[in-house]
């Protein structure tokens, strides 16, 4: 069973068992817990743990490379070539890629898809209004394909994204919903809140979106001051 990803609290809430029954509808010998940890493991790509404050907040965002042309080379060769996408194609003239990486916001990513789907829709020909942009979010041809200078999509990392794309992006059109990602940063951490309290009920707070990102905070942290001792 796919799970649906929401964007919004009260949609969650409201269908939070529906969704389990349809759950243990699909997977035998299972429990509540076993789907808790599967929405854990949905939800926590949007969330971290702040110090200050103890507690969990939203971090929509993604990291990726922006390639762009070195200044010394002449545009019109094939470009970014080593990017991970591509490292097994073989080139005669190649322009080694240079690039920055970046952090971007979730929203800024699924625009970069959906404009890259509208351009392809445009090259083919393709009226936007007979087809579904949802059906086009993971086609390597279209995600992986460089266009010069700008985001370098890492086809395997997009695969991470794939559940917050099918709920956000239009069926059709040129822009993403600015409401709707501002509801949804509002609504991630409730939604965490709402995942840990069940953990909580069924006795399995060490498996709360709290306790992982706290774990994985301390870790970083912790790899942090280690790298910095052998630096000195």
């Amino acid at each position: 069973m796919e799970l649906p990803f929401y964007l919004s609290y009260k949609k969650f809430e409201n269908n939070y068992y529906n969704n389990l029954e349809k759950w243990f509808e699909e997977h035998l010998n299972t429990s509540e817990t076993d789907f808790l940890k599967s929405l854990v493991d949905m939800y926590c790509p949007y969330l971290y743990y702040n110090f200050t404050h103890d507690r969990i907040q939203a971090d929509a965002s993604i990291q990726i490379k922006d390639c762009f042309f070195p200044y010394h080379e002449k545009i019109g060769l094939s470009f970014c070539t080593n990017c991970e996408n591509d490292t097994e194609k073989k080139h005669k003239k190649q322009m080694n890629h240079v690039f920055e990486w970046r952090t971007i916001t979730m929203m800024e990513y699924a625009q970069h898809i959906l404009d890259k789907i509208n351009r392809y829709f445009a090259k083919n020909e393709i009226s936007p209004k007979d087809k579904n942009v949802l059906d086009y979010i993971n086609s390597p041809e279209i995600i992986t394909f460089k266009e010069g200078a700008g985001y370098c999509v890492n086809y395997n990392q997009h695969q991470k994204t794939i559940s917050f794309l099918k709920a956000y992006l239009p069926y059709h059109g040129q822009t993403v919903n600015i409401g709707v990602y501002r509801d949804f940063i509002f609504s991630v951490v409730q939604i965490a809140q709402f995942i840990d309290r069940k953990l909580r009920a069924v006795q399995a707070t060490e498996m709360t979106i709290y306790n992982k990102l706290k774990s994985d905070a301390r870790f970083k942290v912790q790899m942090s001051h280690q790298f910095l001792t052998m630096c000195n």
